[in-house]
């Protein structure tokens, strides 16, 4: 039977297949997802640049009020109504905490380390994850999962060879990765109790009043226009990185994203070669491929155990 014509004769226009359109909003998530990613690495660059002009507590200090500053035009009490109120004060003042302590190792480790040894250390976050996930979460992992964190391992240690010249700040990243995996989990736990809006705020206020606590201390007055244009930059892109990542998860899964974070590497590596003159090592580049394909494998895991999940719940309903 042909559908009935639409007021004014004309018949109904075909309305699109849902697939498609689901794998038109998957295409665009990829896509923040990439930008997401790129403005990860510019932060990361830009810190590094910093940190030969200004102390590393006013670069932390610019990152987290300048986002926090720009987030109110769009997160506030006033346009997102009980933006304040959590079920859970205290694990997100936790994950807060673990955020700031995140983003401080990161900066002080990137004043002696190349961009590409430091994101090569930092995505060994999966792996911590997956440490932390079992006593934490209940999640607990098997015998191919623990294979892959060991080599995984293998790859960091590749990167930061240990005892032949690397810098000692490369354990910062390592410190770093392990917060950021807490940090992770932390906000997996938060999920069913507050809006992302709330966490995202608490996340940047918590930031901003650490980071303000010992400015009295070490304010140094910048005295060139590069460096208060860098610092508002360093803010400025920290914050829309992370709205986009929002956008991109609102779009599609976060196992289809995952793998996309790999392509920070690419960033790092082209930026150091463009502002710093650096090249990685034979080293690093064999680490980072060992590290990227045990986190892919780690991910695919994940993706095929909840796929199961999925089907074992449909057939036992």
């Amino acid at each position: 039977m042909r559908p009935p014509a639409e007021p004014g004769g004309a018949p109904p226009s075909p309305k699109p297949a849902a697939p498609l359109l689901k794998s038109g909003a998957t295409m665009v998530g990829i896509g923040l997802m990439c930008l997401a990613v790129g403005s990860f690495a510019l932060t990361d660059a830009t810190a590094k640049w910093l940190s030969g002009h200004t102390s590393i507590f006013m670069i932390v200090w610019s990152r987290y009020v300048i986002h926090f500053a720009l987030s109110l035009i769009v997160f506030n009490p006033w346009t997102v109504p009980g933006l304040l109120r959590t079920r859970r004060p205290g694990l997100q003042l936790i994950r807060s905490a673990l955020l700031f302590t995140t983003t401080a190792l990161n900066f002080f480790a990137l004043q002696f380390l190349q961009l590409d040894q430091t994101v090569s250390i930092m995505f060994s976050t999966p792996f911590f994850v997956a440490l932390f996930a079992g006593p934490m979460l209940g999640e607990w992992i098997g015998a191919k999962r623990w294979a892959a964190i060991l080599v995984g391992f293998a790859g960091i240690l590749l990167v930061a060879q240990p005892g032949h010249g690397i810098h000692p700040a490369a354990l910062l990243s390592v410190g770093a990765a392990i917060t950021y995996a807490l940090y992770g989990i932390t906000t997996r736990m938060l999920a069913p109790y507050d809006p992302t809006p709330t966490t995202l705020f608490y996340s940047s206020l918590v930031g901003s009043i650490a980071a303000s606590v010992p400015l009295p201390f070490v304010w140094e007055t910048p005295h060139e226009p590069m460096v208060y244009a860098a610092m508002l930059e360093l803010g400025a892109v920290a914050g829309t990185g992370h709205f986009m990542l929002i956008l991109a998860h609102a779009r599609a899964p976060a196992a289809t994203l995952a793998p996309f974070i790999y392509l920070q590497i690419l960033g790092m590596v082209a930026l150091g070669w463009l502002l710093f003159g650096d090249v990685p090592s034979v080293w690093t580049i064999c680490g980072a491929a060992i590290v990227v394909s045990s986190g892919v494998y780690l991910l695919l895991q994940e993706r095929r155990s909840r796929a199961k999940g999925v089907l074992d719940s449909t057939f036992s309903e």
